[in-house]
């Protein structure tokens, strides 16, 4: 069986939580531009790492980063 190429955009956009829950994790789309005109709580909130609950996001990340493992 060869290799599955991940796809690297992916990659980038989710990790791993650590500290042994190891839960699919997430950041906020919009944190490149446009920041200052927003509330300071708003761009708090782009710092942060979220977790993933949806189902379907999580079987189409599986399936374009199958190295990035995830427990189930």
């Amino acid at each position: 069986m060869p290799k599955l190429k991940t796809h690297k955009s992916t990659s980038k956009r989710f990790r791993i939580s650590k500290g042994g829950k190891g839960l699919l994790t997430r950041t906020r789309q919009g944190k490149s531009h446009f920041r200052r005109n927003k509330p300071n709580s708003v761009r708090a909130m782009f710092d942060q790492m979220h977790v993933v609950t949806s189902a379907g996001i999580k079987r189409r990340v599986r399936r374009l980063a199958p190295y990035l493992h995830e427990k189930s």
